[in-house]
């Protein structure tokens, strides 16, 4: 119980320290959302808060340029682009004006290239971490998860888009919502701004049975959201037993996509962690491969980063085994894979033979496998419908006794290692085990570093953004621990050519795998972050970095 006291004072004390953020959402341009903002910012205004505008797009509208009037207005960064003069947000003098509340329009929006974020909603992260308050704008079709739910709904392929977790941090969600006949009437009347002529637009993305459907989409994904925070805020001081979620990716699957936001979606509505595998063979490797399924591959290893997976990769030829390998070191309780439709011929069938698919859902006990039906003309149905399938998943998670996180204690002893040079991955592996076992003076770290290695051969732990997460399991540890190392310069893997700056070392006991797969979620967790990785990157000393981690790990646990 005093440990739970300790922990709700921790949560309080750092949402505290990072600004509120609040979004209003619409299903569609032009139902009002820049409007709403810009009336709440004016009653905020009447009320003492200092309140200001980081960028607000008009578009040349009398109405929404009267509401700007009498609010204080940052002035835009100019930026040259091929020869044309852009203008984006300006963070830094935002950061130097520091105001109570800041207005960011758009937040879907992707700044010109050499700005100092990549994304709006990255300007927004940065913002809110220096304390500021930010209220934004954004329309639904632009959440990467519902990419495609929307090009089945309208046909068209949006471009821009958000992470999920973006929408699930936001502290207040707001529905700007008007029936489908008033915005098309909005829009004859010239009163939305859209790129093409508006009887073109009435006759393409704005049809009706287009605008019931991103209306319907719109509500029905804003429950969720709340409902999901609900549950949070109900269940704040438990965790639940980790049944995680899994994705198998295959370079021979050219439809990995939307098996991934399938499994982002399933797994935000069930709170869990989730990872992506990714099992190269021999004829998976990169002479056996052509350049464009290598850029294929790569492009889908990043899209799981961003819609919050943890990614590894491994090798080996026995694919099924692999994977079933994972899913019982890790706690994974169901494993989505795609079926291509590729069949084997009448020959393999007489000899025994079986489809990986066939395989795993023969070799899983105790496992579910959800098998999604990834060929090009059936990539947007679904055979099992997203509720069915949670409700099922509910079920079998509920019916588990929840346990206590006592496991968060090795993130807040972990040790720190500050260097100040680049250096390869064995030498920062052997310091960050050496600083463990001066903790644990009961380790082998001899045979502790043998079995990090032999770890190391499966699969690089270097995930991307900039971490790596070597761990191991050993057999007479009787208690998780962590050691991290920050190299603002890299620390080099020769064998995969990947560079992180921040790498975790987790050495957890083989008789408790749980500790294991929480600490790698909450670590995981932290690590999609950018601004936290910033805040470890600035750090000055390492009582900064442990301050960092304990006040971090709250919030994801």
């Amino acid at each position: 119980m005093e440990r739970k006291r300790v922990d709700s004072f921790l949560r309080l004390i750092q949402r505290s320290r990072q600004g509120k953020l609040k979004i209003y959402v619409g299903y569609c341009t032009g139902v009002g959302k820049t409007w709403q903002m810009l009336q709440e910012a004016g009653r905020m205004q009447e009320n003492g808060i200092d309140v200001v505008v980081g960028l607000v797009e008009t578009h040349a509208r009398k109405e929404t340029e009267d509401l700007l009037s009498g609010l204080e207005i940052i002035a835009r960064k100019s930026q040259l682009y091929r020869r044309i003069e852009i203008t984006e947000m300006n963070i830094d003098a935002i950061l130097q004006r520091h105001p109570a509340v800041v207005l960011v329009d758009e937040l879907a929006h992707t700044n010109v290239p050499g700005s100092r974020n990549a994304k709006r909603y990255e300007d927004v992260e940065e913002i809110l971490a220096a304390g500021i308050h930010v209220i934004s704008t954004l329309n639904i079709q632009h959440v990467e998860s519902l990419y495609e739910t929307v090009e089945q709904a309208t046909g068209v392929k949006v471009k821009e888009r958000i992470p999920d977790r973006i929408l699930a941090m936001a502290d207040q969600l707001v529905n700007v919502d008007i029936t489908t006949d008033d915005l098309r009437q909005r829009l004859t009347e010239g009163k939305v701004s859209v790129l093409s002529r508006s009887e073109a637009a009435l006759s393409n993305f704005f049809r009706p049975e287009n605008l019931e459907q991103l209306r319907e989409l719109t509500l029905r994904e804003l429950a969720a959201q709340l409902d999901s925070k609900r549950r949070n805020q109900f269940h704040d001081e438990a965790i639940s037993n980790p049944d995680q979620l899994m994705v198998c990716l295959s370079s021979k699957n050219e439809n990995c996509e939307p098996i991934l936001r399938y499994a982002s979606r399933i797994a935000g509505r069930l709170n869990r962690n989730w990872y992506a595998v990714y099992v190269q063979t021999l004829s998976d490797s990169s002479t056996n491969v052509d350049a464009r399924v290598q850029r294929l591959l790569s492009n889908t290893l990043a899209l799981a980063q961003q819609l919050g997976a943890t990614v590894f990769t491994y090798k080996g030829d026995d694919v099924v085994k692999t994977i079933l390998q994972f899913a019982r070191e890790y706690g994974v309780g169901h494993i989505i894979i795609g079926n291509s439709g590729r069949k084997l011929s009448f020959l393999q069938y007489v000899f025994g033979r079986q489809t990986i698919v066939e395989r795993l859902i023969s070799q899983s006990r105790g496992i579910s496998v959800i098998v999604l039906d990834t060929r090009e003309e059936a990539v947007m149905q679904k055979t099992t419908s997203t509720a069915q399938l949670l409700s099922s998943i509910k079920e079998t998670l509920l019916s588990r006794n929840q346990q206590q996180h006592e496991w968060k204690e090795p993130i807040r002893r972990a040790r720190v290692i500050l260097w100040e040079s680049v250096l390869e991955k064995e030498e920062a592996l052997s310091q960050l085990l050496h600083e463990c076992c001066l903790v644990h003076q009961a380790i082998d770290e001899a045979s502790a570093f043998q079995s990090i290695l032999d770890r190391e051969k499966q699969g690089s732990t270097f995930v991307g953004e900039d971490i790596a997460i070597p761990h191991t399991r050993l057999e007479h540890l009787n208690q998780p621990v962590l050691s991290i190392g920050l190299s603002r310069i890299g620390i080099y893997d020769p064998e995969s050519s990947k560079k992180a700056r921040i790498m975790f070392l987790m050495l957890s006991p083989l008789s408790d795998p749980n500790s294991h797969i929480r600490i790698l979620g909450t670590i995981s967790k932290m690590a999609a972050d950018s601004h936290w990785r910033n805040m470890m990157l600035n750090a000055q000393s390492k009582a900064e970095i442990i301050r960092i981690l304990c006040e971090r790990s709250v919030n994801c646990c």
